[in-house]
């Protein structure tokens, strides 16, 4: 009787080892063919029986995304809702039967249906499928902060662009805000209201991610972390500003013509933005050495978020054609005008929103590159957790006494240049502001980076604004403030 029992329960093991192996070679390894069939229709209605993973706000009880269950030709399926509506919309992305997905909700979908191939959600998945129960996903725990995101959502009422914020020394991604928003619930019964251009912007494109925008001055801070680390310069270097500078024979004028600077240091010229400096010393460093300082703050290369791929741009120069150009000669680059944020249609800076606070981080990390994630932790049905993001770095960009001097100098830029609208009592902010021209007369890009506290950051900000008719310190300078103060405080 007990060899029966054995045979028996031998049997048994090896069934159950078979269809754990069967589990894990159709969702890890056949998983991708079988999803880009375009005749996949019946594992699309499979995967809506299961009971979908929440998305939470880094707060922990804020839903950003769960289920509404309904009953379908005497089938239970779980289709997706968005309690929180446009709050985070572009980062959480959507989930439906018609459109398929986007955000987080496409990236993660192997989490967030219980496909993942970690051994417990292997075995939780199995368990269920050998009892007959809804399979649940897992959740996500991400890093924004829902109060923060609704500030800088409400800042940005109005007006396209968009708005980052990072923790220095984590990269924990804390705001995400593309303007306009849209209503992810709408996505799969109205998508035209959905996708209907709001102030005159589409809202579907992901600004803060996929928005590449000329820097303008806040470029600077590359500029002068590439001329701080050459050796060749100091913050009490000398210039003389006759309100321009020469550039292949022609004038570049500073934004304000109205009053050269006549002999000013590097300090200064950073604290009241002035062009002719930073085009000399892109003269006197070189396009490439600028170019190569870049790729060290994470230019050139896709930011490495949990959001798909196709949704995040990557930032460097670009010529008038759209594409991405990596200069190999000094001939190649105007390195005047891309010291100060610009360039000619042959190459021009271009960033997203994410990497201009990932430059503002790294100044305030004390120039090293923090790898940001949005993701906290993914947690299983039963509470455990799955997985968890361990900070990590991207690399040193500026040697740290160097990256001292520039958040010194940017410090005076809030304290008394061009950035005083950011300005929070009691608090130390560093920042720099920046103006490009927009190609439409009377419009510019604005846009603003900083940190705070400046002795102790605790939040890197990045704000990016479309045809505005003011600059970067009255714009966009302002919405910046006010997400720190909604962090720190």
């Amino acid at each position: 009787m007990n060899r029966q029992i054995t045979r028996v329960a031998v049997i048994a093991m090896v069934l159950l080892a078979a269809l754990i192996l069967g589990t894990t070679y159709w969702q890890a390894w056949a998983a991708p063919g079988l999803a880009d069939r375009q005749d996949n229709s019946i594992q699309r209605v499979a995967e809506f029986q299961i009971d979908r993973g929440k998305i939470i706000a880094g707060d922990g009880t804020t839903v950003l995304a769960d289920n509404v269950k309904r009953k379908v030709d005497g089938k239970d399926l779980f289709f997706r809702r968005y309690p929180q509506h446009g709050l985070a919309a572009h980062t959480v992305g959507y989930s439906t039967t018609v459109r398929s997905r986007a955000g987080l909700e496409a990236s993660q979908n192997d989490f967030l249906t219980g496909s993942n191939t970690n051994l417990s959600t292997v075995l939780d998945t199995t368990f269920d499928k050998l009892k007959g129960t809804t399979i649940q996903g897992n959740d996500l725990h991400l890093t924004l902060q829902p109060d923060a995101q609704r500030v800088a959502l409400n800042a940005l009422g109005g007006k396209c662009g968009a708005a980052v914020a990072i923790e220095p020394k984590t990269g924990r991604v804390l705001v995400a805000v593309s303007s306009p928003t849209y209503d992810p619930n709408l996505i799969e019964g109205n998508y035209e209201e959905a996708s209907k251009p709001k102030f005159g912007c589409p809202p579907l494109l992901n600004r803060a991610t996929a928005g590449l925008y000329t820097p303008g001055s806040t470029f600077k801070v590359v500029t002068a972390s590439a001329a701080l680390d050459s050796g060749r310069f100091t913050p009490s270097s000398t210039f003389y500003d006759p309100g321009y500078c020469i550039e292949y024979g022609d004038r570049v004028n500073n934004y304000d013509t109205s009053s050269p600077f006549g002999t000013v240091t590097l300090a200064q010229a950073m604290q009241h933005s002035i062009n002719s400096v930073f085009c000399n010393i892109g003269k006197a460093l070189g396009g490439l050495r600028i170019v190569s300082k870049m790729k060290r703050f994470g230019f050139y290369s896709v930011p490495p978020l949990e959001t798909p791929v196709n949704e995040r741009a990557i930032s460097g120069l670009y010529n008038n054609k759209g594409r991405l150009v990596d200069p190999k000669s000094e001939s190649q680059v105007d390195p005047g005008r891309l010291a100060f944020g610009q360039g000619p249609e042959t190459g021009e800076p271009r960033l997203t929103p994410l990497q201009m606070a990932m430059v503002a981080a790294t100044i305030a990390n004390g120039g090293v590159v923090p790898r940001p994630y949005v993701v906290e932790r993914v947690v299983g049905p039963d509470g455990s957790e799955v997985t968890a993001t361990k900070p990590d770095t991207l690399g040193r960009a500026v040697g740290a006494n160097h990256a001292a001097e520039t958040a010194r100098m940017m410090e005076a830029v809030v304290q008394g240049g061009t950035g005083t609208a950011a300005q929070i009592p009691g608090i130390r902010v560093a920042g720099k502001t920046g103006t490009a021209e927009s190609g439409v007369e009377g419009t510019n890009t604005t846009s603003f980076m900083a940190f705070a506290p400046a002795d102790n950051p605790r939040v890197a900000v990045a704000v990016i604004l479309e045809r505005q008719s003011g600059t970067g310190g009255t714009t966009a300078a302002p919405i910046a403030k006010q997400i720190m103060e909604a962090l720190i405080r």
